[in-house]
């Protein structure tokens, strides 16, 4: 159960990284998917792994992204995906040793769940509010995560808020990872392991037939 929950976590961190793909590249993205990944951040809650995202169906464009980059279904892989990825582990791991950003973090997470009650989880006034909570904390480590894409989309502020709020969403999905187990040597040596769980779990999500 616990090789299952950890490779849901890391779903979450590539659905996140493949929004920002899309958004930096196309400057489109898909709104669901979308919302999934930002009340995962605002989920503090949560019964389980999967209860963070609301159930596997809204993860599962992470799990098609994840079970790619791992080498399932002869699909090419994105090394800007998988860039996007590390990066978030390795701000997760900085984060981690800076206990007092990771309060104001935690601060800032509970502002914006009240500020839900409000709008929509997606409104323009919490991704901004989350944008700019990215920007204050760990925009401020030593370390960034360099986003690639068509300068058009990139210099768009809705599209650079809605690109800090992913990378926000996504360092929650990075440390879910980390609690259950979650390490970077499993990229280079369990990757066999991490896509059979990958293609059980997608086995199991159920089909929505509106699709």
């Amino acid at each position: 159960m616990s090789l299952e929950n950890r490779t849901i976590a890391l779903a979450g961190m590539f659905q996140t990284a493949e929004l920002v793909r899309q958004i930096a590249r196309y400057g489109l993205f898909d709104q669901g998917t979308f919302e999934t990944s930002i009340e995962s951040l605002l989920k503090t809650d949560a019964a389980s792994v999967e209860d963070v995202y609301g159930g596997l169906k809204n993860v599962k464009t992470g799990l098609q992204v994840l079970c790619g980059q791992m080498g399932g279904d002869g699909v090419k892989r994105d090394m800007e995906v998988m860039h996007y990825v590390l990066g978030l582990i390795l701000l997760e791991r900085k984060l981690m040793k800076k206990k007092d950003m990771l309060k104001n973090i935690q601060v800032g997470i509970v502002s914006a769940q009240e500020q839900v009650k409000t709008y929509t989880t997606t409104h323009s006034s919490v991704i901004v509010y989350l944008a700019n909570l990215y920007t204050q904390t760990l925009s401020t480590l030593d370390f960034r995560i360099k986003i690639n894409g068509e300068r058009r989309f990139l210099d768009n502020q809705n599209n650079a808020d809605k690109i800090r709020a992913l990378l926000l969403a996504g360092i929650r999905s990075a440390v879910l990872w980390r609690q259950k187990g979650g390490k970077r040597l499993h990229f280079i040596f369990s990757r066999g392991k991490i896509l059979r769980t990958t293609q059980q779990i997608l086995k199991s999500v159920p089909v929505d037939n509106k699709t």
